[in-house]
């Protein structure tokens, strides 16, 4: 007899439904809940949140992705089209900005959300794609069609930075005939390793912070559990590494894991491993990326009777569901919204000013959002 598998979280649910949005084009509330194997109930909720988020569409019986994102327009809207409204004589078409980036369902909603709240004000309207953390080619190929289609005039993107080939689609990107703003990625091209104009999030200092906050509380070894699978994890890690240094903390012993996808057969067993490595150098405390991994590890906490925070303290990162965690979780919050509107307006002004434009490099800090995982004695709702 085999284990049921364990139900997927929102986040999962929604990754899931947005793939076969890619795959099929549109979809039926029943036909997901069926395969999914949850409630109709739960898959308007998903839907709602997607919708309010503008990854997915609402059509008469289903959903589908928003049109910009599955085809070409047959010619480029004005801005007033854009938003469904009847086209008036004499409007003033803004030039279109292509947006690339590697999730439409984790972490990205809500940068999108801040970039097409910036985009009347700056004078540009989006056209969102979506990609891959490790398809190169795949990063080309939207780009491309952002180019010869979808006639933009500048564009934001997330694309991946480490490799060969990822060096490679920088300094292609970098080469382009519009102008190119980075989102939470940072990188050099060229013989004088000149940088890409771009807005990201501090992590190193989001990593910091944590471990400043749960030095704060008294722990003297705290571990780290992170993704191998994000690109913010060296950051993340490197800002855990120097401050547990420069508190003086105890390192010896204390563990330190990346982890494979959470999806992962071997999955429960490094959660395993981790716990089992704690406990036994009397790590009391734990910095997690992401929220998913930080869900995870308290749940399996809870069914071997480790208590959180009282025997190990925990600090998510990136404060996407941390919250709705049992007990909520502390978190790392990224800007995002406000990541988005900065790169927009950076990219409007390049677009304006043109070539003789400094190079410009917004580093934005996150927060630090305390709840019940890291401090004893809080208590829910505190």
């Amino acid at each position: 007899m085999t284990e049921p598998e364990a139900p997927l979280l929102p986040a999962q649910r929604r990754e899931n439904v947005l793939r076969e949005l890619r795959n099929h084009g549109t979809l039926r509330v029943a036909d997901i809940a069926r395969a999914l194997g949850v409630s109709p109930m739960t898959v308007r909720r998903d839907v709602a949140q997607l919708a309010e988020e503008g990854v997915i569409e609402r059509v008469h019986g289903g959903i589908r992705l928003p049109r910009h994102a599955n085809r070409a327009p047959a010619a480029a809207p004005t801005a007033v089209e854009e938003s469904g409204a009847a086209p008036v004589e004499g409007a003033v078409e803004r030039p279109a900005v292509g947006m690339v980036v590697p999730s439409l369902d984790y972490y990205w909603p809500q940068i999108i959300r801040g970039a097409r709240d910036a985009a009347p004000d700056a004078g540009v309207r989006i056209v969102l794609r979506g990609s891959s953390y490790e398809d190169v080619d795949d990063v080309r190929r939207q780009v491309t069609w952002l180019l010869e289609t979808a006639g933009i005039r500048g564009l934001l993107i997330a694309p991946p930075t480490v490799g060969e080939a990822a060096g490679e689609l920088v300094s292609w990107l970098a080469g382009l005939p519009v102008p190119v703003t980075l989102v939470e990625r940072t990188a050099t091209v060229g013989l004088f390793a000149e940088h890409v104009e771009s807005v990201a999030t501090d992590h190193a200092f989001g990593g910091a912070l944590a471990v400043r906050h749960l030095a704060a509380e008294g722990h003297r070894r705290i571990g780290l559990l992170a993704s191998a699978t994000s690109p913010t994890t060296p950051a993340v890690r490197r800002g855990w590494q120097e401050t547990t240094a420069a508190l003086g903390l105890d390192a010896d012993g204390t563990p330190e894991v990346v982890t494979p996808d959470h999806r992962s057969a071997d999955w429960h067993d490094v959660l395993d491993g981790f716990l089992d490595a704690a406990l036994a150098g009397g790590t009391t405390a734990v910095l997690v990326h992401s929220d998913r991994e930080a869900i995870s590890l308290v749940a399996r906490c809870q069914e071997r009777g480790i208590e959180v925070p009282a025997d190990l303290a925990v600090v998510a990162y990136d404060d996407e569901v941390a919250g709705l965690s049992e007990p909520a979780l502390t978190a790392v919050r990224p800007a995002k919204p406000t990541l988005g509107r900065t790169a927009v307006r950076l990219l409007a002004e390049r677009m304006r000013e043109g070539a003789d434009r400094p190079v410009h490099r917004v580093v934005i800090s996150p927060q630090l959002v305390i709840r019940d995982s890291s401090v004893v004695g809080r208590g829910p709702g505190r």
